[in-house]
């Protein structure tokens, strides 16, 4: 509350919000649309790696020709991050190399920088979040997507004294999906090869989301932010609509799926014979509650809230996240409050890569999404005890040796070159 109270202040001083766009993709497009009617917030640039590109996302949008021409359309995000005009980068390549260099040159120039790129978060967001305090920065989640909202419900739910018993999101789910490679993708979302090219939709970046790589990463970067556990052996995905979901998420010795409490963790809109659940969660983010006093407990009852069969685990969900269309609330946290709207805190959670199909010594990665790897959710004490290789960094290393499909892929079992990421991620990793 009271940011465009705050905004309005900075613009009647003639100082308006001025933020730095890397990636003019559909989050970042999102954006874009939304900047117009936010007075007092101005996008001072645009990097791209396709200027021409940029500049047609913003005509897309709606942006009037006046705007275009007052701003700066340059193909080096770094650069970006140096510019005068800049306050707050905004990372949206959904690379994670390329998010952590722009986040480092973000760092070096005094720029607050909001993470739309999750990924380089999940690979070495504790160390990138260490950086930006010595460099006395914020370094933020982006609101609108998943991870930032799911921190947001557990902020709240602690602020008012409940012990969180579990928080997650949903998405759409069976046990096949990991399987699945661009080449069969389209299927699973109901279109066709040709529907699909004539949206202009990347194969690869959807299938994330589909083979549960995208679930892993977000729900690491939720447990980085929050210290919520994670199950010790990847994500369990229960079917679960929004009636059960104080039901379901609670732990074991509660009667619920959950290993223990305080867990992160993505439900289903499918039953594992592909019906779909009644009353799903597919779009949304959900904590589930537990009370701490029996007094809370018939609080819950009072006021309506869907409980478990003790009264003591009921639920609060949000059905709905509208990604970039809420980015805003970042930049303007970070620019007028100086704070971010999540932030790795510790280093609990971990995506690595696991083997789609048994691989062969000499055969190349190609990262999430795509056709020999998927991400799975571990601790990160675990990933690191076994050597595991971070879905982030299993993109095009040829491997050493063959890795079984279902199977953890190590570093062992690459050849790496030494790099910027390699060696953040090296720092991130010596601060568990």
């Amino acid at each position: 509350m009271n940011l465009m109270a705050l905004l309005a202040a900075r613009a009647d001083g003639g100082r308006p919000v001025k933020a730095g766009l890397i990636g003019a993709g559909k989050f970042g497009s999102m954006f874009l649309s939304q900047v117009p009617t936010i007075p007092g917030l101005e996008v001072a640039a645009i990097a791209d790696l396709d200027v021409d590109r940029a500049r047609a996302a913003c005509r897309t949008v709606g942006w009037e020709e006046e705007r275009i021409a007052a701003t700066a359309f340059v193909d080096d995000g770094a650069a970006l991050c140096f510019r005068d005009s800049v306050e707050v980068v905004i990372e949206a390549t959904g690379n994670p190399k390329a998010g952590i260099a722009h986040a480092l040159a973000a760092f070096e120039a005094g720029k607050h920088i909001v993470m739309v790129n999750v990924e380089a978060d999940v690979l070495a967001g504790p160390a990138l979040a260490a950086r930006a305090r010595s460099a006395g920065v914020v370094y933020s989640m982006a609101y609108g997507d998943q991870p930032a909202l799911v921190c947001e419900m557990v902020d709240w739910a602690r602020a008012c004294g409940f012990d969180v018993a579990a928080a997650g999101k949903g998405t759409k789910y069976l046990p096949g999906f990991h399987r699945v490679t661009p080449d069969d993708v389209w299927s699973h979302y109901g279109l066709s090869d040709e529907q699909a090219a004539a949206a202009g939709m990347n194969a690869q970046m959807f299938n994330s989301f589909l083979d549960g790589t995208k679930s892993a990463i977000e729900m690491a970067a939720i447990a980085n932010a929050t210290g919520l556990n994670v199950p010790a052996d990847g994500l369990l995905f229960p079917p679960c609509g929004v009636d059960d979901l104080a039901h379901i998420l609670r732990p074991r010795s509660a009667g619920g799926v959950l290993e223990g409490g305080g867990m992160v963790e993505v439900i289903s809109s499918l039953e594992r014979d592909s019906r779909p659940v009644y009353r799903d969660l597919r779009w949304g983010v959900y904590v589930v509650l537990e009370a701490p006093n029996d007094y809370a407990a018939d609080c819950f009852r009072q006021y309506g809230l869907k409980t478990d069969a003790s009264g003591r685990y009921a639920a609060m969900y949000k059905p709905f996240h509208l990604i970039g269309l809420e980015l805003s609330v970042s930049v303007l946290s970070a620019a007028l409050r100086g704070e971010p709207t999540g932030t790795t805190r510790s280093f609990c959670g971990d995506a690595v890569a696991v083997a789609k199909r048994d691989l062969k010594v000499g055969d190349r990665l190609d990262g999430e999404g795509g056709y020999t790897v998927w991400g799975k959710l571990l601790p990160a004490q675990k990933s690191l005890a076994v050597g595991a290789l971070p879905i982030g960094l299993a993109h095009g290393v040829t491997l050493t040796s063959a890795v079984a499909a279902g199977n953890v892929v190590r570093f062992d079992d690459i050849q790496l070159a030494d790099n910027l990421a390699v060696t953040i991620r090296r720092e991130a990793e010596a601060m568990t």
